[in-house]
């Protein structure tokens, strides 16, 4: 990867903080001197900055910069965490003798000297966005702004944002990891709003990932824009929801996030290791449809959810959950790896290096079923077509979510009708895969704007699913179906 200097960070392989192998080596042995099972270090410096854009000027431009470590120690199912933003050793002393008191007396294991591990190459990049002149991001935003107010008369307002980071990592454990990662990250929104005889509505429209400015090459501002003029546009003229229990097909993309948030986090192993999951000891059973195979995949080119190593120092891949309708397997970090007796899959993730890894998700993914789309939408005599979601509430013990819908449309006598508002679909997450009849043939992945929050931990994440049929869904709306 061609880096830049200015970014390097200092702990980085040839960078000025001196953090090689052997001080590594020693702070390990400084975290385990009480007796612990294992420590791990982790290491982070982040760049980011972020632009706003509203009322046809730049509303606000900020730049930050985060370094520091957090020491983990386990004594059996025990952790204790401690972190600093002073990379001198006396500080990550204090750290580990810190994080170390979780276990007291001897006993412990003493570490294996760490070696430098490569990783693997999901996103390398020759140039980083966050080195590209902010002019650049103001014309961005600037065009965006543009685009969505010439769209059409009704469009009000426009507001368009940018977020760029770069986040360097290097995790050394006491089983002899030591991996070093350079993660950089794009996110543009765009939204717009329209009004006409005196109503409102608004529409978006944004995407990134793991990439360089040449994302917009293939999706400019003005695609977005336009795109999220379209979505204003058309909820204008939507009819209120309906209360009824219909049938819910789910578009492409992002429609993966009810997957996400109504599934997929049952599936994250501590939830099972703790027995608050409702897929806890039903691995081998029947969850889905036939048709269902769910698969965190976190190995897509370039995509917000990958990632190359996870925050524990382990290379995730594409781990399949339920196949053909059958649970096979849940995400894992190190400790409910260790819990289950088997290896970690990678998906040890953390929000930075004050905050402990646990087990999430990454591109989650139910994969294409036998279906044509349109085959799909022609089944339906009376139901509902989810185009975007909002936001949602999920009770992981039990699966129970309510989503709201941002861009929907009613299907009547097998044809896409008039828009629909205020829809909010409620359900229970692994009820609704049992009730999964038909999959499309295109699944999609979505683009690159989802960010999901776990214990008050938030990781930039992807969805994607096919055309999705539920045969039965309960719609919350203002009006009698």
């Amino acid at each position: 990867m061609a880096q830049s200097r200015t970014y390097l960070a200092p702990f980085a392989p040839g960078g000025e903080a001196g953090i090689d192998a052997a001080l590594c080596d020693r702070v390990l042995g400084l975290a385990l001197a009480h007796g612990g099972d294992y420590a791990d270090l982790f290491f982070e410096y982040r760049k980011g900055s972020g632009f706003s854009y509203d009322e046809g000027i730049l509303k606000s431009a900020s730049r930050s910069t985060s370094m520091g470590l957090g020491v983990r120690v386990q004594k059996g199912d025990a952790t204790g965490y401690a972190y600093t933003e002073d990379l001198d050793f006396e500080a990550m002393r204090r750290a580990a003798e810190t994080a170390a008191r979780i276990a007291t007396g001897g006993g412990g294991v003493a570490p294996v000297k760490v070696e430098l591990r490569g990783v693997a190459s999901r996103y390398e990049l020759d140039t980083f966005s966050i080195d590209e002149p902010a002019l650049e991001k103001r014309a961005l935003l600037e065009r965006a702004s543009r685009a969505a107010m010439a769209a059409d008369p009704m469009i009000i307002r426009a507001e368009a944002g940018f977020a760029e980071a770069v986040r360097e990592i290097l995790i050394a454990t006491s089983d002899g990891r030591l991996c070093f990662d350079v993660q950089p990250m794009i996110r543009f929104t765009i939204r717009a709003v329209a009004e006409q005889k005196g109503k409102r509505q608004a529409g978006s429209s944004g995407g990134g990932g793991r990439m360089t400015m040449g994302y917009f090459d293939h999706k400019s501002p003005e695609w977005h824009a336009q795109e999220a003029a379209r979505r204003a546009i058309a909820m204008l003229d939507a009819e209120e929801a309906p209360a009824a229990q219909w049938p819910v097909v789910l578009a492409p993309g992002d429609s993966g996030i009810l997957l996400h948030e109504a599934v997929g986090h049952g599936l994250e192993a501590d939830f099972n290791r703790k027995g608050t999951s409702r897929y806890a000891g039903q691995l081998g059973q029947s969850v889905a449809s036939d048709l269902c195979t769910v698969v965190d995949d976190a190995t897509l080119l370039q995509s917000r959810g990958t990632i190359n190593v996870d925050d524990e120092g382990n290379e995730p891949g594409k781990n399949v959950l339920i196949e053909n309708g059958k649970l096979v397997g849940y995400m894992h970090d190190r400790m409910s790896a260790r819990h289950y007796k088997l290896n970690s899959t990678g998906n040890g993730r953390r929000e930075s290096y004050a905050a402990n890894a646990m087990p999430r998700m990454t591109n989650t993914i139910l994969l294409a079923g036998p279906h044509d789309p349109e085959e799909i939408i022609r089944s339906v005599k009376r139901g509902i077509y989810a185009v975007s979601f909002g936001g949602g509430q999920v009770d992981i013990s039990n699966g129970d979510f309510v989503f709201s819908l941002t861009e929907s449309y009613f299907i009547e006598d097998g044809k896409l009708a008039g828009p629909v508002k205020d829809v909010n679909l409620i359900g229970n997450g692994p009820e609704v895969l049992t009730r999964v009849s038909m999959l499309g043939n295109d699944v999609a992945v979505s683009d690159g704007i989802w960010t999901c929050g776990k214990d008050g931990q938030s990781v930039p994440v992807g969805v994607g699913c096919p055309t999705m049929k539920i045969d039965e869904i309960t719609i919350g709306g203002t009006r009698l179906g």
